[in-house]
Order: structure tokens, then C-alpha cells, then sequence
């Protein structure tokens, strides 16, 4: 007894040290206490649905306290302001007052995210913008989930304005709606008029949805334990604490892994989350669709993370002017951006590299008014990215990435546009000039480039030749519709690797004190770059997969698995839901048995609890 109720009193407490993870038993048992508790509501069919509203909103502030302590009270005041204001916009007196409150709580809300994930990023950039040398007196601690649910509550509070939905009138109800503990910390980012109309429907779990449901937790258990961590653990973390003491293959190697560690450990927590939030008759967004099936930057950011990229589409990129003009704010944004980056880095030929861009793009728009409509896309574009790129994360790194994505976007953009000799001759263009910088400059980032530059060039002459060309009047411009299988292969692994590279920024600044961020993070990417841009010794490849054959044929497997068709998928998944219950339940044991072998001694966080 005295055991028991020491492990009662750890469950209930708050230990930093020890969150509610998915990959926890701790967390299980917290679920199963849970989900009786709902069960005994649900069952009652007197009881109002409010009651069951109120009950998980209860549920969900604790799971948050053992998940943040009382950072809490933040998610409180979140919830409470939102409400508030929702109420306030949609009385018939408020008239003119509707868009001051609108304002108001976006701007609270981002103050209050803005001080907690991103002060020591200005203070840094206030330092190396006036070489001063000024410090925070206390730790900012980040809480958990943060940016999720600021931006779930700024959606709410938006689309109220806007009359999408109206305001939920019990604070009960809509505290769960912000506060939800599947998703709470680490997304999908919840959209009011998805979710809230769920706050008033009756509770109901098929046969075949508990399936479902179960079937997404094991998915998602998988993906985390078996592939996520084992990788890290086993290789990724490895090579990116100590890059030179790697060779240039491994260090390559590190940055394909850590692609499949990322979404496994991202959409595990969402495949997780689905299957918890479904068991209790709730439905959350799909927030992946097989992005490394993508064949460009564009359609990579269709299937990754997708409640986020809607978000940035819907109230960062149309606010902006989206693809109907460009204003002011697009412009300053831009500057703002490439001002940071000039003022961090310290650097003269950066500068002025920025300065001639910024001239380069105020010089066509005085000049090519016939192409302002299509310059005022691209800045939004980039715009967007960049500030999602800052959502990931307080540090100069995160911005890099964000803004190689939106060039990523804007090279594909120019890409499509134009005839494929043009593009061969362009590509072409760019594979000498870098052959004669590599003579010159003998830098490994040239070393690197040239080398993606010469595979590429030689990749797209294969696919040209494969490729039928245009038939007579047609758009010689578009042939993407006569597209051979190599084609789409090329497509495909081009585009995993391209943005497999931007993620050498986003990892080296992953799970840093914001404080320390900027400055490990570069030097690991320097690092990095200068291995994989140095001397290849292609006979130690072998010896180095056979070294660590585990992580690497789990990574093929991974990917095979992902490459999967969906139909296939969803097949395999609704068998195991039509299973027999004893049969289901033999496969869960096995499954969880099987689970069990591949964890770790120390289990990984979720990398996207620190967003």
C-alpha cells in the first residue's frame, strides 16, 4: 500500500524532469484513469455534454501542470482572454469596437509568446547590433506547447472577427477547446471551426473507430520508439555533437537519417494524438501526408505539418496580400529579416551580398512593373516562411532555414515557369561557375555546391531524355504532364535532399538554451558543411554501413514504408481494425512487446514539445 501510494503521489505531483510523454507508462496509466472517469460520464445520458466538456478541460490542465508546473496558469489566462474577448466581439453593441478587440488579444497574445520564446533572441540581436553587452537577470523558462495554443487561441479570436464562427458562450467549453491534453503540447494546431461544433455532439466509438484508434497509437508508439529514437540515439545524435570527428559520408548520412527521425517523431506524436483524442470520440486534423512523397518545395509544404502551414497561409500570407498585392508591411518584414541577418553574423561580404540583393529587388520593382504582381507574391512567400521559420524556433538558425525553404518555394516557381532549355542552360550556367569558384576559393561550401550541382545537372539530362516532349502547339513550357517514372524518381529524391540540407540549421539549433542557440548551432553547421565539402574516400562506405547496419536498414525501411501507396495503407490499417477482439488484443501485446525491445535507457523527448 505504502508503494502504491508513493507511486500516486509521483503521478500527481510536478517533476520537471519527468513530463507526461506518450512513451511513458506514466502516461498510460494517467490515460486509463482518465478515459474510466469518461466512460462513467458518457455512460450517464442525463448528464449534459457540458459536463463531459468540463470534465476533460479539468483533466487537460492537469496533464499541462505535470507537463509545465505552473506555467499552468499561463494557459489560463490564454484561455480566459480569448473567451473574454470572444464574447465581447460578437455582442450587437460592440460595432466599432469589434477590430479594437481583435487586435487586442492577437497583440496580447503575441506579447506574451514574444517575451517567453523570443527575448533572449533580441537581446542577442540588440547586442550585436550595438556591440553592447547586456543580459537577462533571470531564466526565461520556455513553457511546453506555447506557440501551439497561442496560435490556436489567436485563430479562435480571428475568425470570431471575421464572423467564420461564432463565439462559444461557456467558458467550460471552450477552456477544453483550448486545452484538449492530446494536442496540447505539441500539435495539430486545433482551428476553432474544425473543432468547436465536436464540443456539442454526442459521444460515439464504433467498433471499427476503436480499431482505428488503436491502430494509430501503435503506429505512432512505432514510428517514435522504433525509428525516432533508436536513430537518434543510435546515430544522428552522434554525429551531430562532434561533426568532425565524422567522415564526409557520415556526416551526409546524419542529415538523410535525421530527415526520417524528424517526421517519425513529429507525425508518431500526431498519429498518437489521433488515436487518443478518436478513443474518447474526437477527431483531430490530418497533420501529415507523406511529405517526403513530395516532388518539389511547394507540394513538401502541402503534406508537412500541414495545421501549420494552413495557419501561416490563412492569417500570415493572405493578411499580407497573399497573391493579390504586395504592401508596406511585405516589404518592411523583408528588410527586417535581412537587416538580422547582416547585423548577427558581423560579417562585410554577407553584408553587402545583402545590400546588393535588397538593391537587386527594389531596382526590378522600379523598373519591371510588368512583373510587380509576381515580385509581390514571391516576397510574400518568403515573407511567410521566415516568420515560420522564427515560429520553430528564437535563434538566427531557425530564420536561415525558414528563408532556404522559401527559396527552395521560389526557385520551383521560376523552375515551372520556364522552357526546359532554358532551365538546362541555367543549370548548366551554375555547374561551371562553381567549378571555376572551387579552383579559386578552395572553400568546402563551394566544394559542396558544385558537386549538387554537377549531380543535378546530370540527373536532369537523363530525365530530359526520358521525357516526351511537348506535342506540336502545345506550352512548351509545361511538359510535367508527360512526365517519365524517372522523372518522378529524380523529383522525389532531389527534393528529400534539398530539404533534408535545410534541416543541418534546424537540427544544430534543436533542444539549445535559447541564449547559447545562435552560436552552437552555427558552429555545428559549419562544422558539418566543412566535412561533407571535403575529401570523399568512397571505400570506407561499406565498412561504415556495415558498422551501423541497424540504423541504416531501419532507415530503408522507414522510407519503403512511407513510400507506401495510401490505399495500401489504409487497407492494412482497416484490416487490423476489422480484427477480432482477442485477436486485436494478442497483436497489441506483441506489438507493445516489440516496443519494448528498441527503448532506450533515457527516453527522447518529442522535438516538437520545445515549439
Amino acid at each position: 500500500m505504502h508503494d502504491l501510494l508513493l507511486y500516486l503521489r509521483q503521478l500527481l505531483s510536478f517533476d520537471s524532469s519527468h513530463p507526461l510523454l506518450f512513451t511513458q507508462i506514466h502516461f498510460w496509466v494517467f490515460f486509463l484513469l482518465v478515459y474510466a472517469g469518461f466512460a462513467l460520464i458518457v455512460a450517464r445520458r442525463s448528464w449534459r455534454l457540458t459536463t463531459r466538456n468540463a470534465y476533460l478541460f479539468a483533466v487537460s490542465l492537469f496533464f499541462y501542470y505535470k507537463t509545465s508546473g505552473l506555467f499552468v496558469l499561463l494557459l489560463l489566462f490564454s484561455t480566459l482572454l480569448g473567451w473574454l474577448l470572444g464574447i465581447g466581439m460578437d455582442r450587437p453593441a460592440a460595432g466599432a469596437r469589434r477590430k479594437a478587440l481583435m487586435v487586442t488579444g492577437v497583440t496580447v497574445n503575441l506579447l506574451v509568446l514574444g517575451f517567453f520564446k523570443y527575448a533572449y533572441f533580441f537581446t542577442d540581436l540588440f547586442n550585436a547590433t550595438f556591440g553592447t553587452d547586456h543580459h537577462i537577470a533571470i531564466q526565461i523558462l520556455l513553457p511546453v506547447g506555447i506557440s501551439f495554443f497561442t496560435f490556436q487561441n489567436i485563430s479562435y479570436i480571428v475568425d470570431v472577427y471575421r464572423r467564420r464562427i461564432a463565439h462559444v458562450g461557456n467558458i467550460l467549453d471552450f477552456g477544453f477547446y483550448t486545452s484538449f491534453f492530446p494536442q496540447l503540447v505539441a500539435g495539430p494546431i486545433l482551428r476553432a471551426d474544425q473543432f468547436v461544433p465536436q464540443l456539442y455532439k454526442p459521444f460515439f466509438l464504433g467498433r471499427r473507430q476503436f480499431g482505428v484508434a488503436l491502430f494509430w497509437i501503435l503506429n505512432g508508439l512505432a514510428k517514435k520508439i522504433i525509428l525516432s529514437d533508436y536513430l537518434a540515439v543510435n546515430f544522428v545524435d552522434r554525429i551531430f555533437d562532434n561533426p568532425s570527428l565524422y567522415t564526409p559520408f557520415e556526416n551526409f548520412a546524419a542529415l538523410m537519417l535525421y530527415s526520417l527521425q524528424v517526421y517519425a517523431d513529429f507525425s508518431g506524436y500526431t498519429d498518437i494524438a489521433i488515436g487518443v483524442a478518436m478513443l474518447m470520440g474526437f477527431y483531430l486534423p490530418l497533420n501529415f501526408n507523406s511529405p517526403y512523397k513530395a516532388q518539389n518545395p511547394t507540394d513538401f509544404w502541402r503534406r508537412w505539418h500541414i495545421s501549420l502551414s494552413h495557419w501561416l497561409r490563412d492569417y500570415l500570407y493572405i493578411p499580407l496580400g497573399g497573391n493579390r498585392r504586395v504592401g508596406f508591411m511585405s516589404f518592411f518584414l523583408l528588410g527586417a529579416m535581412m537587416a538580422i541577418a547582416a547585423f548577427r553574423l558581423h560579417n562585410t561580404l554577407f553584408t553587402l551580398a545583402v545590400l546588393a540583393v535588397a538593391a537587386a529587388i527594389a531596382l526590378r520593382w522600379l523598373l519591371d512593373k510588368d512583373h510587380r504582381h509576381d515580385m509581390g507574391t514571391n516576397i510574400n512567400n518568403l515573407d511567410t516562411m521566415l516568420l515560420g521559420g522564427l515560429w520553430h524556433g528564437a535563434s538566427f538558425n531557425f530564420i536561415t532555414w525558414g528563408g532556404l525553404n522559401g527559396i527552395g518555394i521560389l526557385v520551383y516557381k521560376w523552375w515551372r515557369r520556364h522552357r526546359w532549355e532554358t532551365r538546362l542552360g541555367v543549370l548548366g550556367a551554375l555547374a561551371m561557375a562553381l567549378t571555376v569558384l572551387r579552383h579559386t576559393l578552395q572553400s568546402p561550401l563551394v566544394n559542396m555546391l558544385q558537386f549538387i550541382a554537377l549531380v543535378s545537372l546530370a540527373g536532369y539530362c537523363l530525365v530530359y531524355l526520358t521525357t516526351r516532349r511537348p506535342a506540336p502547339g502545345a506550352d512548351p513550357a509545361s511538359p510535367d504532364t508527360r512526365r517519365s517514372p524517372l522523372s518522378t524518381v529524380w523529383n522525389t529524391g532531389l527534393t528529400f535532399v534539398f530539404i533534408s540540407f535545410t534541416r543541418l540549421f534546424f537540427r544544430s539549433g534543436s533542444n539549445l538554451d535559447p541564449a547559447e542557440a545562435n552560436e552552437v548551432a552555427w558552429r555545428t553547421a559549419s562544422q558539418m558543411v566543412a566535412q561533407i565539402g571535403s575529401h570523399w574516400n568512397l571505400a570506407q562506405i561499406p565498412d561504415i554501413v556495415g558498422h551501423y547496419w541497424a540504423p541504416f536498414l531501419l532507415f530503408a525501411l522507414g522510407m519503403v514504408v512511407h513510400w507506401l501507396p495510401v490505399r495500401l495503407k489504409r487497407r492494412y490499417r482497416l484490416a487490423f481494425a476489422r480484427l477480432p477482439l482477442g485477436v486485436m488484443g494478442l497483436v497489441v501485446v506483441a506489438a507493445v512487446f516489440v516496443l519494448y525491445q528498441f527503448i532506450t535507457a533515457d527516453l527522447q523527448p518529442f522535438i516538437y514539445f520545445q515549439f
